[in-house]
């Protein structure tokens, strides 16, 4: 079978899934149905194809790379060689000086602060706003709905909702399943700084194919979400103004890199807690069943990894590392198929995978989004908390959505 009719046939097997998932509920939202696949291939099509386009994704690099040229100037200063200045020693192994805490996470403070700089200019809500419109002409989603998706592809998914934290309680039970799928399907712009520098060696064009990813799936969490819970009514679609944040330039720098601080020290205890968690669980697993974690995943998910239009060669190795971001993140998915690991899989493979691992669907998330969101909104966090699993679920399907749709237009 061609590759393109794989995925092809896997897309309409994903619809099919998320609208099993919520309980065949009707009516059927043909209206979301049709504009989500167009939107997804149009989008996908237009960034892949589109030669201008897809030299903005050598620019994105670009920018990646001084960011992270930047940072390591910074980190050089602080840390020494710990934070990527030369070691006062012979490195006997390549890659031995490498210490991911001190050199690779220390670029969400600097995109951190630029993002809180970018969101007091106007320059972020101006972005969002543009999209925003887009999704609501496209699904006839709300405007406090379509601010919160299009926000999420810009920034991470508690800050979203800031967005429209005054209409968060005024949103219908379907259009909260939304912001939430919204939320774990998409990733923020310092992760993918991150994740770019990353899969620079093992991905062409990293940051451009995970902004288009991320992009790509804003509406495929929509459609995952609106197959699972229809909406009962037509909503409201007004714009939404984002709320100011910040008192000044420097007021934003400073709470930036506060809020950024917060963030990598968060993700270094996830990272250390969740794979300390996996080892363990493989630790009672392995002596009674001969069984790991990630062999029990690459059997249950390999159904999704052969939709997305991979190649049965690879589709237990793919389905090992959509299990990885399940069970933990998608950071240690990332690194596991950046390293040596990932070494034998095919350039397609790993670009399919590339834009499918691009989301935050993974069980620490949703606990981080339900307990932001609750705060947020306490006089619905019992709903909130309750539409936990099935956004996540929502949110894998989207992804591999996303993953099926570059499949479809790859060779």
């Amino acid at each position: 079978m061609p590759p393109q009719l794989q995925s092809a046939l896997g897309l309409a097997g994903l619809l099919a899934l998320a609208w099993a998932c919520g309980g065949f509920r009707r009516p059927l939202p043909w209206r979301a149905v049709l504009a989500g696949i167009a939107l997804q291939v149009a989008l996908a099509a237009a960034l892949l194809h589109i030669p201008p386009l897809r030299a903005g994704f050598a620019l994105v690099g670009d920018a990646v790379d001084a960011l992270a040229r930047a940072t390591r100037a910074g980190t050089s200063l602080v840390f020494g060689y710990l934070g990527g200045a030369p070691p006062p020693f012979a490195e006997t192994q390549p890659g031995g000086s490498f210490i991911l805490f001190f050199q690779a996470l220390p670029i969400v403070l600097l995109v951190g602060a630029l993002s809180a700089l970018l969101y007091h200019w106007r320059v972020l809500p101006a972005l969002v706003r543009l999209m925003s419109r887009a999704l609501r002409a496209a699904f006839g989603v709300s405007g406090a709905c379509g601010v919160s998706v299009a926000a999420n592809v810009f920034t991470g998914m508690v800050e979203a909702t800031l967005f429209i934290r005054p209409w968060l309680g005024t949103l219908s039970r379907s259009e909260l399943l939304v912001v939430m799928t919204a939320g774990l399907a998409t990733i923020s712009g310092n992760m993918l700084v991150v994740y770019s520098a990353m899969l620079a060696g093992a991905v062409p064009d990293a940051a451009g194919q995970l902004l288009a990813a991320s992009l790509v799936s804003a509406p495929a969490a929509i459609l995952a979400a609106r197959l699972m819970l229809p909406e009962a009514a037509a909503p409201e679609a007004a714009d939404i103004e984002a709320p100011r944040l910040y008192d000044s330039s420097m007021d934003a720098l400073t709470r930036g890199t506060s809020d950024g601080l917060s963030l990598l020290l968060n993700i270094m205890a996830g990272l250390i807690v969740f794979v300390a968690l996996v080892a363990l669980a493989n630790m009672i697993l392995q002596p009674l069943t001969g069984l790991t974690l990630e062999a029990i995943a690459g059997v249950l998910l390999w159904p999704l990894a052969w939709a997305m239009g991979i190649a049965p060669e690879d589709a237990s190795a793919a389905a090992r590392l959509l299990g990885i971001r399940g069970v933990v993140n998608e950071f240690v998915a990332y690194l596991d198929m950046a390293g040596p690991n990932g070494a034998a899989l095919a350039p397609r493979t790993k670009l399919i995978l590339s834009w499918a691992l691009c989301g935050f669907a993974n069980f620490a998330s949703v606990g981080i989004m339900v307990s932001g969101m609750g705060a947020l909104c306490p006089e619905r966090r019992a709903e909130i908390v309750r539409l936990g699993l099935p956004s996540l679920l929502a949110a894998t399907i989207a992804c591999c959505m996303t993953g099926a749709t570059v499949g479809l237009l790859s060779p």
